[in-house]
């Protein structure tokens, strides 16, 4: 419960609804909340997560980290590159971006890319 005040999860959370448009709330019964939609695949979970956490290796998380590291956007179109802006605005992404956690599954299957180590999104 006290994961659901805002305070205490953080800002950085990334809210996902379900497909009644509700709010998905944490819990670890049943394989969890989000388990059960990208846990078939270790790739696709880890990315899920960094995302959820906003804990990525994109240019915010390399403007904080690494100083040294460029942290714009490789779009040229965003100063630094930012989950919203992957999300929302990226040119280099399928953006079939919306809250509910199964189209947030099919923005990471399509963006294979996205929200992971290694080569940036193409």
């Amino acid at each position: 419960m006290t994961f659901q005040v805002s305070d205490k999860k953080g800002y950085h959370f990334l809210e996902l609804l379900d497909n009644n448009n509700k709010l998905l709330e944490l819990t670890y019964s049943k394989g969890g909340t989000w388990l059960k939609y990208f846990g078939h695949s270790n790739s696709l979970c880890a990315r899920a997560s960094r995302a959820i956490l906003n804990h990525a290796p994109i240019g915010k998380y390399w403007l904080i980290f690494f100083l040294r590291k460029e942290f714009k956007c490789p779009c040229g179109e965003y100063p630094i590159e930012t989950r919203c802006h992957i999300l929302h605005d990226c040119k280099r992404c399928n953006n079939y971006w919306n809250p509910r956690i199964s189209h947030f599954t099919l923005f990471l299957e399509f963006n294979s890319s996205a929200f992971s180590f290694g080569e940036s999104i193409t």
